[in-house]
């Protein structure tokens, strides 16, 4: 299994995989933002492949006057769902972050459908609003204290 950077030419496979969620984990609203995402508001991207598929990808977006960051679009290929590639993904991610002395903050917003894995991942939850995504999917907005930060004075 391998994490890279998104590129361009992975997005009809990101959207493939987001299809393979919908309507389980994305209401089929969701692939419109996901497009737009992908062509115009991608921080940092990036991809888990294995064997040259794609299984896997995630996001993060920075918010620099908050000293936020935040997880996004995360999307695993439903029959590695439970397997670790999100684990590693996400853990991934932090680890990213960590190397970041401006971000305090990460944080990440998701429904109550997979919520728990970010629990476990040590996020804690501090909103949720009903219906935020589309009828059914919830907002969890979930935060944890970026690891670097942790140990600065």
């Amino acid at each position: 299994m391998e994490i890279r950077t998104y590129k361009q030419e992975d997005k009809a496979l990101v959207i493939a995989l987001l299809k393979l969620n919908t309507p389980e984990f994305f209401d089929p609203t969701e692939q419109n933002d996901l497009e737009e995402y992908l062509d115009n508001k991608v921080e940092d991207y990036f991809v888990v492949e294995e064997n040259a598929e794609v299984i896997g990808a995630g996001g993060i977006n920075y918010f620099p006057e908050e000293k936020t960051a935040r997880i996004s679009w995360d999307i695993i290929k439903p029959d590695l769902q439970g397997k670790g590639v999100g684990r590693k993904l996400t853990e991934y991610r932090i680890n990213h972050l960590s190397r970041n002395k401006e971000i305090e903050l990460i944080v990440v917003r998701t429904t109550q459908l997979v919520y728990k894995f970010y629990e476990k991942m040590g996020f804690k939850l501090n909103k949720v609003e009903k219906d935020f995504w589309a009828p059914n999917f919830d907002l969890y907005q979930m935060e944890l204290k970026n690891k670097t930060n942790a140990n600065i004075e």
